[in-house]
């Protein structure tokens, strides 16, 4: 589960260009959606082509969506719960 949280870490600074953020100052229990890091609506959409591309893992609702970006270590485990095979 760490090496999944480090890759998301290195994947969402890249895919949020948020370039003042090192993977190291990136907490995996802070709040994705709605905290300090600044990511709407549109930045959502793309984690969550991300997710799907990268990882074979669907959210389909908003209550799904809610619940899994609530933060990088709630991200970690859906993928590692749904991803396809069971594999994490």
């Amino acid at each position: 589960m760490n090496e999944l949280i480090e890759e998301l870490k290195v994947k969402l600074i890249e895919l949020l260009n948020l370039t003042d953020l090192t993977p190291e100052q990136f907490d995996d229990r802070a709040r994705l959606v709605g905290g300090e890091l600044g990511i709407d609506s549109i930045d959502v959409l793309e984690m969550v082509v991300m997710v799907e591309r990268d990882y074979g893992v669907v959210i389909n609702s908003q209550e799904v969506g809610e619940k899994v970006f609530a933060s990088l270590a709630a991200l970690a485990a859906h993928i590692q719960a749904n991803r396809p095979g069971g594999v994490g």
